[in-house]
């Protein structure tokens, strides 16, 4: 009978190799889904992209579908996991307005349309199983802004006679009508400009109509908050 550290040694590298072989499976396939959608995408395109056989991926996967699945989730908390380290950090709400809707920008049009148009289309998919977990994707990642809104609207910076639901909307779907442009077109936008005007069109939606106020209850805020993070150790 092998010892303990025996045992070890031998299941440790083959748990190792197949975390591997997951990952470069998943990477290849977000390459493929990117470049041909999901519709042209096909189980034996990832597997060559991968460097595997087309039986090496069902070795993993379901197939297509779940590997699609796979893919969203995990570009869904990487984009998360980063607004949820940045945004609480900054000072303001108009201030992580910006930092949200240009990360939205960059993080969707870095690898092209590609990626943009898989998010966005498979998004509106009929599938239950898909639009279930896409919802509980999209309910994490818009949490950092919508925290950062409510707790505006209980200090008055930010309009308060709107329900939240309505302002994730006009955020989202604002900036949704720029991606699927930039798709449709196979234009991409100015990043830095086209975030700068979206930015202070839905901050002046969103503003109490008292702009007056509101700038300087902004400004307090932001001067509150920075002198919070000097006197930080």
């Amino acid at each position: 009978m092998p010892s303990p550290s025996t045992a070890l040694q031998r299941t440790t590298p083959r748990r190792a190799s197949t975390a591997h072989r997951v990952q470069d499976l998943l990477a290849a396939a977000r390459r493929v889904f990117s470049e041909h959608g999901y519709q042209g995408a096909t189980t034996a395109l990832i597997a060559q992209a991968a460097g595997v056989s087309e039986a090496t991926v069902f070795t993993y996967f379901a197939g297509k579908r779940e590997l699609c699945i796979q893919v969203i989730t995990d570009w869904y908390g990487e984009i998360s996991a980063e607004l949820e380290r940045d945004v609480p950090q900054l000072p303001g709400v108009h201030a992580k307005l910006a930092h949200v809707v240009r990360a939205h920008l960059v993080t969707l049009l870095a690898d092209g349309s590609g990626l943009c148009a898989l998010v966005l289309s498979e998004g509106r998919a009929a599938e239950p199983e898909l639009a279930q977990v896409i919802a509980d994707c999209k309910r994490r990642y818009t949490a950092p802004l919508m925290h950062a809104l409510a707790e505006g609207q209980a200090q008055g910076l930010v309009r308060q006679d709107m329900p939240l639901r309505l302002l994730r909307d006009l955020v989202y779907g604002a900036m949704e009508h720029v991606l699927w442009d930039a798709i449709t077109t196979l234009k991409r936008p100015r990043i830095d400009t086209t975030a700068e005007q979206l930015t202070e069109l839905i901050w002046s939606a969103i503003a109490p109509r008292d702009a007056s106020l509101s700038a300087l209850m902004r400004l307090r805020d932001e001067v509150t908050q920075a002198l919070r993070h000097a006197a930080a150790p």
